[in-house]
């Protein structure tokens, strides 16, 4: 079986509900996952704007070292940098480590982009890593990745 990450709060490629966006309440999404490789040490999650007016994107939301044997994220996770059972949220593009929710310029709608990582290591970073040093920390050791898309127009 192969890693599977999905939400039952959007389908893919379906409309992401306001409630997740800076303009509803920017609670984090419940997103579920199966398909975990037997050599996977830890799950890395990162959630990604590629149509945000900056160089690169925007990164909304940096979390890693899940526990191998995790099997999702209930709806409005905790801001905070350390949650309880050791997974570690790193700093998204605002300079917070925690979720932000999408807040696209008006417009053309923007793709947000979760995509969870096994890797076969846990990772040896502060929740002061980013998107960047995260995914150098995880280069060599991806057993497997999997995403979903969700799109939010204002």
């Amino acid at each position: 079986m192969s890693l599977h990450i999905s939400s039952p709060a959007f389908k893919e490629g379906g409309n992401i509900p306001p409630g997740y966006t800076k303009d509803g309440q920017n609670v984090s999404p419940e997103l579920n996952w199966t398909g975990s490789p037997p050599k996977t040490s830890s799950l890395v999650l990162i959630l990604h704007d590629p149509d945000a007016p900056v160089p690169g994107g925007f990164t909304h939301w940096v979390v890693f070292n899940l526990p191998p044997d995790s099997n999702g994220l209930t709806e409005g996770v905790v801001r905070r940098e350390r949650l309880e059972d050791g997974t570690l949220q790193g700093k998204n593009d605002s300079g917070a480590a925690c979720y932000m929710g999408p807040a696209p310029p008006p417009g053309k709608p923007h793709h947000y982009h979760f995509k969870l990582y096994a890797v076969d290591k846990t990772l040896n970073l502060t929740p002061a890593a980013g998107r960047k040093e995260v995914l150098d920390a995880i280069k060599g050791h991806i057993l497997d990745e999997s995403e979903t898309t969700g799109l939010y127009q204002r």
